[in-house]
């Protein structure tokens, strides 16, 4: 597809705030929301829409020149020299239907040139609902389940979680929801609530802080966005209850609070977030870092928002565009993909899209 070139003015565009219940992304379907344009802005992006007519997405993938993007429908859109082929995703069990669920993390696996390998997440449906991470290999023009690595991880009506990344290490992380049962985020039986580490093959690796469990930390409401800062730091982004949305530096084996603390809360043996949203709500959900600054989509807050690890403020750089899910990093040039097509946004015209912007021109 050929790249269109846009100039965005660039403002505090608030979209409608929720009825009270109503929190962020998670709980109850939310009603469309309204874009409003409260003030004209000083400055202008410069924008390039790479790919457009998307179908609910949620993961972005770039190897080369080429993009992946995960759509929760259930397929994958190629992006390359400008075309799109939207592929096929062959799958064991049939997609979930509930509220934010389908396909959500995908990942290509580091030696993706090699064996057309990647990963994914998915909700389905089968005598109940759960999520499992799968191993997916491209064949010809489909993708094809080829290899369970973790399965029935208990799902509910929302907050299936879904992110899948690799770290550092080249272990495959994933964050899971608490399935909107609250008590599972502290149950370390269970997988709900947690990020989990796994070995490429599905194994727990040996070095897991809690022994023979994926389970790397706990006390997690509905972790969507992780990623790692250069000196190796592990950070995620949470929706909140009723806003309190969270930024959290996550270290192995320890406890993040849901649904005991949130916000400034403190108790002994769970860790407070390094940012929160108080009474906003931003519904975070991919993140990317780069020069002590950390970008994060969000999806209520319908922005790609700023945390500056230095200053530690905290402000919008990207607005006027409706719900973002997820960001992708290269060099100095930031992807994002927005996410009006979910049915909680107001699509605009050839909505869903994948945007280039260089993060020189996002400075203050």
């Amino acid at each position: 597809m050929k790249k269109w070139l846009m100039f965005l003015l660039v403002g505090l565009l608030l979209w409608g705030c929720s009825n009270e219940g109503n929190e962020n992304e998670s709980h109850s379907p939310d009603d469309p929301q309204p874009v409003e344009d409260k003030e004209t802005a000083s400055r202008q992006l410069e924008l390039q829409i790479i790919a457009q007519d998307l179908k609910v997405p949620w993961a972005v993938n770039k190897t080369d020149d080429t993009f992946y993007i995960s759509e929760r429908e259930g397929s994958i859109v190629k992006v390359e020299e400008g075309k799109q082929t939207r592929q096929e995703v062959v799958l064991e069990k049939p997609l979930a239907g509930a509220s934010e669920a389908g396909l959500l993390g995908f990942v290509l696996a580091p030696d993706f040139q090699e064996t057309g390998k990647a990963f994914g997440y998915y909700t389905y449906q089968d005598n109940g609902q759960y999520n499992r991470i799968i191993e997916l290999t491209l064949e010809g023009n489909q993708w094809r389940e080829t290899k369970l690595l973790l399965d029935k991880i208990p799902s509910g009506n929302v907050h299936h979680g879904g992110r899948l990344t690799f770290g550092p290490d080249g272990k495959l992380y994933a964050t899971a929801g608490d399935a909107a049962e609250p008590e599972l985020a502290q149950d370390l039986d269970k997988l709900n609530g947690k990020i989990l580490r796994l070995n490429q093959d599905g194994t727990v690796p040996n070095d897991n802080p809690f022994k023979d469990s994926y389970v790397f930390s706990y006390g997690h409401r509905n972790p969507q966005g992780l990623n790692w800062s250069k000196d190796g730091t592990m950070y995620a982004s949470e929706h909140g209850p009723n806003a309190h949305d969270e930024i959290n530096i996550i270290e192995p084996g320890k406890n993040y609070g849901w649904p005991v603390i949130i916000g400034d809360d403190k108790q002994e043996g769970m860790e407070s977030p390094l940012f929160h949203s108080g009474t906003d709500t931003w519904a975070p959900s991919g993140m990317v870092i780069s020069n002590g600054k950390i970008y994060v989509a969000t999806l209520r807050g319908n922005a790609v928002r700023e945390f500056n690890l230095e200053t530690m403020e905290t402000r919008e750089v990207v607005t006027g565009l409706g719900r973002i899910r997820d960001v992708f990093l290269e060099g100095n040039q930031l992807f994002f993909v927005s996410n009006n097509t979910d049915g909680r946004g107001v699509p605009q015209e050839n909505d869903d899209k994948l945007y280039q912007v260089s993060l020189s021109t996002l400075a203050e």
